[in-house]
C-alpha cells in the first residue's frame, strides 16, 4: 500500500491547519504533495505541503490527479466521509 498517493486522506501536523484532515490531490516529488481540504469542508486551503508534515490515514477516495475542490467534495460525499472530514483530531 503506497502511503502517499492521489486520493489519500491525511492529517496535517504543522502550521495553522494542524490536526485538520485533508486529501492529497497531486504528488509533486518525493518531498512535496498538493493537498486540499477542501476549504469549505475542513478549512484547509489548497497548497503545497512537505510530506513530513502530513500523516496518511488508511482511507482513500477515488479522484483524478489535480481534481478541483468541487470534485473532491463530491467524492467525499459519495464515500460518506464528508462529516468525518470536518472533525479535528
Amino acid at each position: 500500500m503506497p502511503a502517499i498517493e492521489v486520493g489519500r486522506i491525511c492529517v496535517k501536523q504543522a502550521g495553522r491547519e494542524a490536526r485538520k484532515k485533508c486529501v492529497i490531490v497531486d504528488v509533486m516529488d518525493r518531498s512535496f504533495v498538493l493537498v486540499t481540504g477542501p476549504l469549505k469542508v475542513t478549512g484547509v486551503k489548497r497548497r503545497r505541503v512537505n510530506t513530513n508534515h502530513v500523516v496518511p490515514l488508511q482511507d482513500t477516495i477515488k479522484i483524478k490527479r489535480g481534481a478541483s475542490d468541487e470534485v473532491v467534495a463530491e467524492a467525499l460525499k459519495a464515500a460518506g466521509k464528508l462529516e468525518e472530514m470536518a472533525q479535528k483530531l
